[in-house]
Formats: structure tokens, sequence, C-alpha cells
């Protein structure tokens, strides 16, 4: 008996506390791809809400968030807050499964303001929970606490929770939320008009100690901001490391960039702890993309004279495990109507296809698939420029592959046979709600812009008979494709962060555009998407003060103008640009298993297949 009075003695205050983290889900409410009009088991949140309910299962006290890019990202998306819209007290679908699964708070991400301000207000108009920025500001004052915020910046959540003893006790959590200032500089966010944004850790050295003032017994820091460099840079994007390192956050949850953490692909930063999952000590996760994993958190407190400490912590990424997870009934009841509305929709066929398009090499310069929306956005604002003193330069057109790969798995590919277009071929294509600008730039800038995305590629020891190709941290929609130019990419050198070196040192061996080479000051006009002139993916050379035009139109939309031109697609197969790396090393390239139909394509690189890998990627040797 005295064994047991010391046990509960002992558990007495003592509190175990789960919080669960879903981010950039990108309205992937149900299991499916609509680009390929097939079932994608493991995703979404219909999906992630059984894993959710098996979580919470298995823990007495539990905290829900999300941390941004909710609204946009899937032709679902896109038909709602473009098409039908939402009627008076209508709850937007993605709000109505949060409600269901009762969110405790959430903070807007970047891509949440892409259909503007005034549609996101409307969306979470419906939220039975919280939405709170602490660096997204109507105005901004002289300090962040005189900041006109757009939303609340933090939130103060009462709850009540159970000590391993089975009392009960009050606590008080405090969330507090932070957006990637890059993206929301002047000029740069097309549907953000209004929206200003503060450094995150500025705000924060602000915030977190009100916060702290105001009770809070716990402070958790929902940030989308991925991990990036670990000095603090005024207006950084990917922030979460001097973040962690503003005292009173107790627990951070990371995102917009799609990566998971703790996890391999963070083993050995400075100031990670990849295995434990820590960022600057503070327990820290970044639950991927699309509801195929959630971050979680255990945190074990203890209820003390000062408030509550934590004891102990642990960081992990649940994922589905290989295993069918079948989505919640109570979230695909909510979403089937519109969810098949959506799929009759992009059977409408809108085009024409003599050749296969696909992105299966878009990271060896090998894209008919991006060729055409190259193509497409080119055209569009060669129309719009004609007459005025920005049609007398070379137009450029910049695309980077958004399904290559990456964090979707093997089968987030574009792999479109040769034939009739649907409208689905705009969504595959085009998976973002990104509007078309043009933005002026120097030689020097072009060929900054050019080695930000080479850093793409590991360097590869010359003549190496067996080296990776890729470096996984850098994400394929940050490999920008530039169309008119012709270069050389040499992976064998060092990749170059910041500015251009006088040398010419850098991994582009050869720049030259109409055959003439690319000197510093010569004049480019560039045709790229809204989130790149935001300087989105860390590609600071782009002045949004010298954007000269800014249509507002979708790119996706600009493709719809041109398949309705008439003419069928051909896609040309010469690469857009060349490795030159002398003497030749071997390299290993994975893509998706489906690229086996297209090796004639790369044939240039001597392409041996290798068979799979664990995951389902083909792996191939290349020649460079």
């Amino acid at each position: 008996m005295s064994g047991m009075v010391g046990r509960v003695g002992r558990e007495t205050g003592r509190v175990n506390l789960r919080i669960m983290q879903t981010t950039d889900l990108h309205m992937q409410l149900m299991p499916f791809d609509y680009a390929t009009d097939r079932a994608a088991p493991g995703t979404g949140l219909a999906a992630a809400a059984t894993l959710i309910a098996r979580l919470r299962a298995a823990a007495g006290n539990t905290l829900l968030f999300d941390t941004g890019d909710l609204l946009q990202g899937t032709a679902l998306g896109d038909y709602i807050a473009l098409e039908r819209g939402l009627g008076p007290g209508e709850v937007h679908p993605a709000i109505a499964a949060m409600n269901a699964l009762g969110y405790d708070a959430i903070t807007p991400g970047n891509h949440d303001f892409d259909f503007g301000i005034a549609f996101l207000r409307r969306a979470l108009h419906g939220a039975r929970f919280p939405a709170v920025s602490a660096n997204l500001a109507q105005r901004l004052g002289a300090d962040p606490a005189e900041d006109c915020t757009l939303f609340a910046p933090y939130a103060l959540l009462d709850r009540t929770v159970t000590d391993m003893a089975g009392d009960r006790h009050p606590i008080r959590i405090g969330v507090i939320g932070f957006a990637p200032p890059p993206l929301f500089r002047p000029g740069a966010q097309p549907h953000g008009e209004g929206v200003q944004a503060r450094d995150i850790v500025t705000a924060a050295r602000t915030w977190v100690p009100r916060l702290r003032a105001a009770g809070a017994d716990l402070v958790i820091a929902l940030a989308h901001t991925g991990i990036g460099p670990a000095d603090h840079i005024s207006g950084m994007e990917n922030a979460a490391i001097p973040l962690a390192q503003v005292p009173g956050i107790d627990a951070l949850l990371a995102g917009h960039t799609h990566a998971l953490f703790p996890g391999p692909a963070f083993a050995g930063w400075p100031g990670l702890d990849a295995v434990a999952g820590t960022i600057a000590g503070v327990p820290a996760v970044m639950g991927g993309s699309h509801g195929a994993h959630l971050g979680v958190i255990d945190l074990e407190l203890e209820r003390c004279a000062a408030g509550w400490r934590v004891r102990h912590r642990r960081s992990a990424v649940a994922g589905h495990d290989g295993v069918c997870t079948p989505p919640a009934p109570r979230i695909t009841r909510a979403v089937e109507p519109d969810h098949a509305a959506m799929r009759d929709r992009l059977d409408c066929v809108i085009g024409e296809s003599r050749a296969a398009l696909h992105s299966h090499f878009a990271m060896l310069g090998v894209a008919p698939a991006l060729r055409l929306v190259m193509a497409a956005q080119r055209a569009h604002v060669a129309a719009a420029i004609a007459q005025t003193p920005a049609a007398r330069l070379p137009l450029l057109s910049a695309v980077a592959p958004f399904r290559a790969g990456g964090f979707g798995g093997p089968d987030n590919y574009t792999d479109i046979p040769a034939g009739q277009l649907t409208r689905r071929a705009l969504h595959d294509l085009c998976p973002y709600a990104d509007t078309i600008c043009a933005v002026q730039v120097t030689g020097a800038q072009l060929r900054d812009w050019l080695e930000r995305a080479a850093s793409a590629f590991r360097q590869v020891p010359a003549g190496a008979a067996e080296a990776p190709l890729r470096d996984p941290r850098m994400p394929a929609y940050n490999f920008d494709l530039i169309d008119g130019l012709d270069y050389v990419i040499d992976p064998t050198r060092p990749p170059l962060h910041g500015p251009q070196r006088a040398d010419g040192g850098g991994r582009i061996a050869a720049l030259t555009c109409g055959g003439r080479p690319v000197r510093a000051h010569d004049s480019f006009i560039v045709v790229t998407n809204s989130f790149r002139a935001a300087g989105g993916g860390g590609f600071r050379t782009i002045d949004p003060a010298r954007i000269v035009c800014r249509p507002r139109t979708l790119t996706r939309e600009a493709l719809a103008d041109h398949l309705a031109q008439g003419a069928p697609v051909t896609a040309s197969p010469a690469p857009l640009w060349h490795f030159r790396a002398p003497p030749a090393p071997r390299v290993t390239f994975k893509t998706g298993p489906g690229a086996a139909a297209h090796l004639d394509a790369i044939a240039h690189l001597q392409p041996e297949p290798l068979g799979h890998d664990d995951a389902g990627y083909l792996r191939l040797r290349l020649h460079l």
C-alpha cells in the first residue's frame, strides 16, 4: 500500500502533453491526386484524421495545430476560391474539416493569401479556433508592439489537463504565429496588397515576453518558416533556427519547405539534433506536406511552485508507415460533393499534344512539360509589353518543376501521354495559383539566378564513378530552368553562395544569349511567377521594384489561353542546358518509375538503369 501511495505522490502534478501538427496541407483534403485522377493513399486531411485519432487515443492530453498553406494547392481549392466562392454563412470545406477535428489554433502561410485577404478572412470566419500571426500587419509601427497586425499576434488557450495520478489541473497555453517575410515584400505579393511583414525573430523577441506576462504557462510557436541558416539575417525566409533561440519558446512547429524534421535530411546541421528533434535545444517538428505526415511533440510537464516546467521532451514525425490508412468518414462526407464535381469538371478537353509531356528529367535540363508552360507565359507577357520599352530587351522564360519527386514521392511527376489534353493537365503542369510576373534583370543578376538554381546539385568529384547528383536539401520547385539562353552547369565546382565572384567562379561555366556571351551589365526581361518574384526559394537577387509586368493572370490561365489557340502542342526534345564536367564523372540520379519509357530523351547522358530503390524511385547511372 505504501508503494502505491509513493507512486501516486510522485505522479501528482506530472502531465504528459502531446502536441500534434499538420502543415502545408495545400487543400489536399481527400487522399486523391486531381492531376492524375488517381487515388493517393496516405495523403490528405481525411487520412491524416485517422492518424490523429490514433495518436489522440494513445495520449491523455493533446493539442492540434496547423502551420499554414492550407487553402491553396489543389484544383478543388482553386475552384472554391476562384469560381464557386463562399456564400453567406457558408463554411469553407477545409475549415469545416478542421472544426470537426477540433484544431486548437492555426497560423496562415504565404499561399493562404494567394486568393486575396478578403477571401482568407471569409474562409477563417467559420473557424472555431483562433488564427494567429505576430509578424503580418496591415500597418507597421515603430516597433512590433505598435504594429496593426492582420490577426491576433497570439492566443491564450485555457485548458484542463489530467496528470499521471488522475488529478486535473488548469494550464494556459500561449500560441504565437509567424509567416515568411520575404514573400510579402512591397510589390512582390500580387494578392497581398495591404499586407506588410516584419522580421520573424524581431517580432518574436517582442511578443513572446508579452505572451509570458499574459500568463502563458507554455509557449508554442506556430511558424510557417523552414530550417535555414543558423545565423539570424533580418527578413530571412527560413528562420526556424534563430527563432528557436528566442527565450521563452517551449516548442516550435515549423513548415513552409515541406521537409520532415526530425529526420536524416538534417543530420549534421549545426544547432540541430536530427534524431531527438531539437533546434537550439527546443523541441521542434516539421510535418512535411499534404497530410502524409504529422509532427508530434510529447512533453512531460511538472507543476511546481513557479508554475509548469518541461521535464522531458520527444519529437517525432508520424507517418502512415506503408499502411493504407482509411480516410475518416466524417471528413469525406463533408468534402465528397465538391470532390465529385471537381473530378467531372477536370475531364473537359481543352487541347491536344503530339508529344508526351513529362518532368522525369527536368532536373537534367530535359523538360517537355516545362517547355509548354515556358512558351505560354512568354507569349502572354510578349503581348502585354509589346508597346513598351521592355519589348526591346531579350525575353526569357523561367519555370521550375513543381512535380519532380521530392517529398511527394516517386509518383510525384508530370507524365501526360500524347493526345487530348484536359483541364486536369493545367493543374498537373501548374499546381499552384501563382500569377505571371516579368522582371528586368542584369546579366549579373541572371547569372546569380542560375547559380542559385544550380545549388540543387551536390559537388561531384571530377571523374567520380558513382556519385549522387541531387542535393535533397533543395526542393525541385526551387530549380529554375530558363528558356532563351544557352548555358552549361559544372557540378564538379562548389555551389556559389552570394553574388557572382569577379573571377567568374561558380557552376555556370558558360552563359550565352543569341550566340553572344552574357555580360554583367546586359539587360533582360525574365518571365516568372509571383512566388519567385517575391524572392521565394532564396532568389534574393530578384528586385520587386524591377517588375515590368504583372498582369494578375494565373500561369494556369495563360496556359489555357495558349492551348485555346488551337495548334497541337509540339515539345522540343532538346535540353535547355548541358552539363560540362571534365573529366566526365558518372553519377546516380533518381526519378519516377515512369521515366523508363522516356530514356531516349536523355540518350546524350548514356543512362543505365540500376533498378528501383526502397521508396520506388528508378535509379539511373548517368555519364556527364
